[in-house]
């Protein structure tokens, strides 16, 4: 969670790695949406975390307007303080959050949905260095453990405490022990 300006700072340092943006790029092309949402994702989190005199109710306001505006026009639902450092969205389409918390290194494909069941108002816990395929469905207050794979089109209902595996399928299931090394950039923290 991001508590301090030196947060904002290594939460989007971390990030922007996750992209694979060269270092030397002070910012990422012009029309990156995006990199764009994880600023402005980062910075709704630093305001409503850290600015909590009254003389910023404005400059919140502002973020929280471009925030929702641009997780409209992408198709993005993602509650603020729920992911850690290092998070990589592949690409726009639909993609929902639930109230869940996510490890850092995360990498989400398009066409994701994390969200609880029954009544339950939490959703997944989830690891560090987990890649989330295309299409995958996490659904109830289940645990995910550290560097799996999750592949596309999957729909996980049980807890995965395996670290580094890969689990597909309809209900999900453990084929492989590939981690999710090759799908996270090892430059991270």
């Amino acid at each position: 969670m991001i508590e301090s300006k030196e947060d904002l700072r290594y939460y989007l340092e971390q990030d922007k790695i996750a992209l694979n943006y060269p270092s030397s790029q002070k910012r990422p092309t012009f029309k990156d949406d995006i990199w764009k949402f994880e600023i402005l994702l980062r910075k709704n989190e630093y305001v409503t975390n850290c600015l909590t005199s009254p003389l910023f109710l404005p400059y919140k306001a502002y973020i929280k307007y471009r925030y929702h505006k641009l997780s409209v026009k992408l198709g993005f639902s993602v509650p603020i303080n729920s992911i850690g450092p290092g998070l990589s969205i592949a690409h726009y389409g639909l993609l929902t959050i639930g109230n869940c918390q996510i490890g850092k290194n995360c990498r989400i494909q398009e066409g994701v949905n994390i969200g609880a069941t029954s009544g339950n108002p939490r959703a997944a816990t989830i690891g560090d260095n987990v890649f989330i395929g295309t299409g995958a469905k996490i659904i109830g207050d289940i645990t995910v453990a550290d560097e799996v794979v999750i592949g596309a089109g999957s729909v996980v209902t049980r807890s995965i405490t395996e670290s580094r595996v890969t689990y597909a399928g309809v209900p999900a299931r453990k084929i492989s022990n590939n981690n999710s090394k090759m799908f996270i950039n090892k430059n991270l923290d």
